[in-house]
């Protein structure tokens, strides 16, 4: 290993589209940060972070020999996400008919079909799990007003009343189905075929900020992680920092993990003009290294898709991302792989959790660890499983 280079970081971590407050997050690295400090053999230590405005925790750790602090800020978009979900039952309704439209109008869905099966599965699924839906409450209203109709021929009108009661059961029930949560993850990025909306794009400036602000400090590495769809966020919030100039040429090294992304649902739709700028853009930078980590195992990211090759916008001269693989089956035991190859949503985590056989991906290491993401990788081929064939027909980046 290289002689450590950072005593101090600070991490920002953007989460995909959650509606759940940031502290689920500070108890994943609480609890996952110990479990692979034991079977790694170092230690690490959280505690909450007291007086800021930012969402939070400091990490104090012990790893390969060298005593590292880590300030660990989550840039909070949830309240977007859960204004977004405020649709009703009606409004998740027309926004499944308008996303559906979105999708396989543009072409989109059969480009991102034969690039990952999985992601679009994925996608279909709350499309699908909705019609069930609407059709056993339609099944349950004919049942109740064939029952009726016994009494009285009009009185089986009266079993249109089973719709609204089945469908908000169903809703009710959506953090076992998660149906409504997926349908309306979807729909906000279509719901602009690509573009970011006005208040997502206010936030995204104060996210870089935020960033520029701890690059004048006397942190070692500035590192921002975006897991899920939080990891084009942090493209497009790094592509300004650096148009701005708000990078120091003498300061914090400047570095970008991106996990679990789902890129080409967003970059692949006509008017994702700024995004795809932004992942052009941030290819070919020196000011920064971007590694980007998925897994064939996560049926919920694009996995070992180039996020800017795939969106045909790869410059020459390209540098960006370094396309690593999780390796899930290798590094997860067999009893655990096993344990989690069927809970979806919990391997779409699982980059941010422990490993009981590790590789040379840990996220403790990497966000608490005395080598920058540029060290810890330096030299490390991109997987040789990788996507790079450019499948989207919209590649303009300009509006």
């Amino acid at each position: 290993m290289p002689q450590s280079s950072v005593r101090r970081r600070r991490v920002f971590y953007i989460p995909g589209y959650d509606p759940i407050h940031p502290r689920r997050y500070r108890e994943l690295y609480r609890k996952e940060g110990a479990a692979q400090a034991k079977i790694s053999g170092y230690s690490i230590d959280l505690k909450g972070k007291t007086g800021s405005a930012r969402y939070g925790w400091q990490v104090t750790a012990e790893i390969e020999d060298e005593r590292v602090t880590a300030d660990i800020d989550v840039l909070v978009w949830s309240d977007i996400v859960r204004d977004s979900m405020a649709q009703g039952i009606l409004g998740t309704y027309l926004l499944l008919a308008r996303t559906a439209w979105t999708y396989f109008a543009t072409g989109a869905l059969w480009r991102l079909m034969r690039l990952r099966k999985g992601p679009v599965i994925a996608a279909l699924y709350p499309v699908g799990s909705l019609l069930v839906q609407l059709a056993l409450a339609l099944l349950l209203a004919w049942g109740l007003g064939r029952l009726l109709a016994l009494a009285h021929p009009w009185a089986a009108w009266g079993g249109l009343v089973a719709v609204p009661v089945a469908l908000e059961w169903f809703r009710r029930q959506d953090n076992r189905f998660f149906a409504y949560y997926l349908m309306h993850d979807y729909a906000y990025s279509a719901r602009y075929r690509g573009a970011n909306p006005p208040e997502l794009e206010a936030r995204m400036s104060g996210f870089t900020d935020e960033i520029a602000e701890a690059l004048t400090g006397d942190a070692d590495e500035v590192l921002v992680v975006g897991h899920s769809s939080g990891a084009h966020l942090a493209v497009s919030v790094l592509a300004d920092l650096i148009r701005q100039g708000r990078v120091p040429k003498n300061g914090p090294a400047l570095a970008l993990l991106t996990l679990g992304q789902v890129v080409p649902m967003v970059s692949f739709l006509p008017d994702a003009h700024r995004l795809r700028a932004d992942l052009r853009y941030l290819s070919a930078r020196d000011e920064l290294t971007w590694v980007d980590v998925t897994a064939p195992g996560d049926g919920c990211a694009f996995a070992l898709c180039d996020p800017v090759a795939v969106s045909g916008v790869a410059p020459e001269g390209k540098r960006w991302p370094l396309v690593l693989s999780a390796a899930f089956t290798r590094t997860l035991s067999s009893e655990r792989w096993r344990a989690l190859r069927w809970r979806f949503f919990r391997l779409h985590f699982q980059y941010m959790c422990a490993f009981d056989r590790p590789g040379d991906y840990d996220y403790f290491r990497v966000t608490a660890g005395p080598l920058t993401l540029a060290e810890r990788f330096e030299g490390r081929p991109p997987s040789p499983s990788r996507i790079e064939r450019a499948a989207s027909k919209y590649t303009g980046t300009v509006a």
